[in-house]
């Protein structure tokens, strides 16, 4: 692990009220000293108190920088548990890079992305899913996706894992007792016991892995296209849930020729989502490209939004959308319930899959948008959002950690079923322990650590 001192830029560079350059390390107080002036006094920063903001300047040796202020926080009580200085200074692009070359020209060096959240973790004040978490909260899209995160920050899945690695490990350590002092340790019908134990550990990892899937789409948002033939209504969808003109609306069939891609929160819920063409048979070499793309929007979508005309009687074309609907999650919005309808609800219940809802809406008017949401959740959140105690695998590495976790625990199982020697027991406990570690950062190597700090942002 690097200890030098390191620096970088704090907040995003674009022109803004104030700009923030981090330091940390040992020498960051001597670095602060050979660049800061006090407006009134001589004394120092390094001889001031830890978690105090001082009014100064800046300066590369005889010329002055910039008018700032600085905070000041002393090992172990900062972010890093280092010695780390905050210079507070004017927000413009150009002032921000000028303190940061004078910071690195007289002393730090400039800081990898993700850093400082690096050493945080290498020194012990949060875990590895809890410095994930840290970049979560920065990406988040949408209200639950940073409550998710803001969880994980504050440690609630590294209690959970603990809890779990402290009961393998009890159990590991009972085995190694028995066999090494067989005399005063029985291990009879300890098999039974010891089933009871792996099943209710496996039962809490399998739910975590579950809630990835959530945890996804949450984070990244659920791919939704709109569908439908020509003049349904499906742009002045869009633009009713985006709530401004994205899409131009006519009477004219067929006026959407290309695909418009928009990201919308839906009571919390993000939504990628996509208008496409209108979809019916054309001998409109454009307008059958702009069919032919939908389509394809169509076969990758998380959740498909299919708009009738219900003013106007089904048809071939009809028919061959709900065809491309068989077995998706879906929801049909019967449009335009502000005119006369001819199509009905119960017209579509022989059509209409497991997974698929029906609705009656105007887009125009706003009407049935409520529904819409509550649809949604129905589809992929079981009806429900809890967050009250609820803990999401954020990404990847975690569920992979936890799948192969499960995996151990159940060749345990397997062993004890099959009536093997308790030592078999103990090996596959012990992988199972360490994959735990694994997601908490406990047991990861140095190469796995460096790359997944290296996806972080800078000055973070």
């Amino acid at each position: 692990m690097k200890t030098d001192t390191i620096a970088a830029i704090a907040t995003a560079m674009s022109n803004s009220g104030i700009g923030i350059v981090r330091i940390s390390g040992s020498q960051s107080f001597s670095v602060i000293d050979r660049i800061y002036r006090p407006k009134r006094g001589e004394k120092k920063l390094s001889q001031e108190k830890s978690h105090t903001i001082h009014y100064g300047y800046i300066y590369d040796g005889e010329k002055m920088v910039d008018e700032v202020m600085v905070l000041l926080m002393k090992a172990p009580n900062s972010y890093t548990t280092e010695d780390t200085v905050e210079i507070d200074c004017h927000g413009g692009t150009l002032v921000i890079r000028r303190i940061l070359e004078t910071v690195l020209k007289y002393g730090a060096r400039a800081a990898e992305p993700g850093e400082f959240t690096k050493r945080a973790f290498l020194n012990g004040r949060i875990d590895l899913s809890q410095a994930e978490s840290v970049m979560d909260v920065i990406q988040a899209k949408n209200q639950f996706a940073l409550e998710s995160s803001l969880k994980q920050l504050q440690g609630v899945l590294y209690q959970r894992i603990q809890k779990l690695r402290a009961g393998v490990l009890h159990e590991i350590a009972f085995i190694e007792s028995a066999l090494d002092d067989p005399e005063h340790v029985s291990l009879d019908g300890y098999g039974e016991k010891l089933m009871k134990v792996v099943k209710n550990s496996a039962s809490e990892i399998n739910k975590l892995i579950k809630s990835s899937e959530n945890s996804t789409l949450l984070k990244e948002g659920i791919q939704t296209v709109i569908v439908g033939k020509p003049n349904a209504g499906k742009s002045s969808l869009l633009n009713r849930l985006v709530g401004k003109e994205k899409a131009i609306v006519t009477d004219i069939a067929g006026t959407t020729r290309d695909v418009l891609e928009e990201q919308i929160s839906l009571n919390g819920i993000t939504l990628q989502i996509v208008d496409t063409a209108g979809i019916r048979d054309t001998v409109d070499i454009v307008e059958k490209i702009g069919v032919d793309k939908a389509k394809e929007y169509l076969l990758n979508a998380d959740l498909i939004i299919y708009v009738v005309d219900a003013s106007l009687p089904l048809d071939e074309n009809d028919r061959e959308i709900l065809e491309l609907l068989e077995n998706r999650k879906a929801i049909v919005l019967l449009n335009k319930t502000d005119l006369k309808t001819v199509v009905e609800v119960s017209d579509f219940a022989e059509r209409l899959h497991p997974n698929q809802y029906i609705l009656p809406v105007s887009a125009k008017e706003g009407i049935g948008l409520e529904q819409l949401e509550e649809a949604i959740t129905n589809l992929f959140f079981q009806g429900e959002l809890s967050w009250n105690d609820e803990v999401f695998i954020t990404n990847v590495r975690q569920k992979a950690s936890l799948q192969e976790a499960l995996k151990s625990l159940e060749l345990v199982k397997e062993s004890i079923e099959a009536g093997m020697p308790e030592d078999f027991y103990s090996i596959d406990l012990m992988n199972a322990y360490e994959e735990l570690g694994n997601l908490i950062g406990e047991s990861v190597g140095e190469d796995l650590v460096n790359e997944i700090f290296s996806k972080f942002c800078m000055g973070k």
